[in-house]
């Protein structure tokens, strides 16, 4: 299937239509070049169909029904709620999912990016071949640049084979009926994040992690939060916990796991294994290009997404840091600009902001405080804590805290981490901050509105420098 102006050739080629690979693509159209890109499966990649943008649908909707259940302060009474989990996830399809996918696909089409549907294999260092359907002999495309973005998938392992009852993170996205009982093997953030999704909308959930602590990212004190309050909700949170295997009868999906040097069992209707993710860099036939490929997959490249092989890039989840879109997006439109030659381009990874959306939220970006001594930086800290900020306190959502780190020295700020209401959110704006070198006495200087939660990050920064007012 092509959309556009049918060509084989082009100046450059992107596989893969993700937040990298789209990104990339419009972005090489708009500097002049004429581009290609090849998607295997749907356009928007994982995260617009069955990452990013689905999973906060259904964390927002459990959200809301969740409310419903619970008591409140302000006097509002709800009768019986009920949720019709099938029309749930047809709105998340038809009207969330599809909207933004449809929305790629005319922003490439503005463009005048060629869209190839078909799964892509190099057969030399300039030309590759893609198989449009199954059975056919498909095509063979040449270029003169490539931008490889193919993203990654769900790790699965031996004794947890993917079947309608033992699901991955798009499985469990996309079940047509809710789950009375849930296991979830994995405590990383997309698996915290589907475990209170579904809390939320009622479903029994026990997560089982095998280090010592769920969301082990993050750090301890903004994680104790999250699991105090999943945990008041009914969830069981097991670590230590390492799953060995599973039988299914009557319905059910028996785990067996090893804690403490015993092994016990536990049953529910459905499992997800959420243990991580490998990058899609082991069918594409890199080595017909000679494109080197380093270790778990991943491909070395320079400060511009360019590999071994100059002319051929590489960016997102199949290069070394974190697996996120917004990396996958900034990198993908220096690579654009590399091609295009652009002078001075070159990623400059200063701060990348990382959310779990949890409840509370999570958000951090830039260094800790252990992070800063790591590096011999001698720092200030200050907490703020959302009791006493005002808009917190009238959303009845006060839990959680903001703190900033800074350089003692100079009083730049060099990290922020936040557990609270809408942190996802607030995170931006102390982003903005430390990517453009500003200091505490910045924070301070700008006037935020009131009442607002992104008072805090004043707050905090007053309490950096010995001038804390509410606190």
């Amino acid at each position: 299937m092509v959309v556009g102006d049918f060509s084989k050739e082009a100046e450059t080629i992107v596989i893969g239509s993700g937040p990298g690979g789209y990104v990339a693509a419009i972005r090489a159209a708009q500097l002049g070049q004429k581009v290609i890109i090849i998607e295997k499966e749907n356009i928007g990649g994982v995260c617009l169909n069955v990452g990013c943008i689905p999973s906060k649908a259904l964390i927002s909707a459990g959200k809301d029904f969740s409310k419903t259940k619970q008591d409140n302060p302000f006097g509002i009474t709800y009768g019986e709620t009920t949720i019709d989990f099938k029309q749930l996830q047809t709105w998340k399809r038809d009207k969330v999912v599809a909207t933004l996918t449809k929305g790629v696909q005319a922003l490439l089409g503005k463009n005048k990016v060629q869209i190839v549907k078909g799964e892509a294999y190099f057969t030399g260092p300039n030309s590759l071949h893609v198989m449009q359907e199954e059975g056919s002999m498909g095509e063979t495309y040449s270029f003169k640049n490539c931008i490889v973005a193919t993203g990654s998938r769900p790790i699965e392992i031996p004794t947890f084979k993917f079947n309608d009852n033992v699901l991955d993170s798009t499985g469990l996205l996309n079940l047509e009926e809710q789950p009375k009982s849930l296991i979830i093997i994995g405590g990383g953030y997309i698996g915290m994040e589907l475990a209170g999704a579904y809390q939320n909308l009622g479903t029994e959930v026990t997560v089982l992690e095998g280090a010592e602590r769920v969301l082990a990212g993050f750090e301890k004190d903004l994680v104790k939060p999250v699991v105090k309050k999943l945990e008041e909700k009914g969830m069981k949170i097991i670590t230590n916990a390492k799953a060995s295997g599973y039988t299914e009868a009557n319905g059910l999906v028996a785990v067996s796991y090893e804690v403490d040097g015993k092994t016990e069992t536990i049953s529910a209707e459905k499992v997800a294994v959420v243990v991580g993710r490998r990058p899609n860099t082991d069918e594409l036939s890199l080595e017909l290009a000679g494109v080197e490929v380093g270790e778990r997959g991943l491909i070395p490249v320079n400060e511009v997404g360019q590999t071994n092989v100059p002319h051929i890039y590489a960016i997102g989840d199949i290069v070394a840091g974190p697996a996120l879109a917004h990396k996958a997006s900034y990198e993908a439109k220096i690579a654009a600009e590399a091609i295009s030659g652009v002078p001075g381009v070159a990623v400059d990874y200063q701060v990348i902001p990382t959310v779990c959306f949890t409840s509370p939220e999570i958000a951090t970006v830039g260094m800790t405080v252990n992070d800063a001594k790591e590096k011999g930086i001698d720092v200030n800290k200050a907490t703020f804590r959302f009791p006493a900020n005002g808009r917190a306190l009238s959303m009845n959502e006060s839990e959680g805290f903001v703190r900033l780190v800074s350089d003692k020295a100079t009083g730049r700020l060099l990290g922020a981490q936040l557990v609270g209401p809408e942190v996802s959110e607030l995170i931006g704006e102390i982003t903005l901050a430390i990517e453009n070198l500003l200091t505490a006495e910045d924070l301070v200087l700008t006037i935020h509105n009131h009442p607002s939660l992104s008072e805090t990050f004043m707050d905090a920064a007053e309490v950096l420098l010995g001038q804390g007012i509410h606190q």
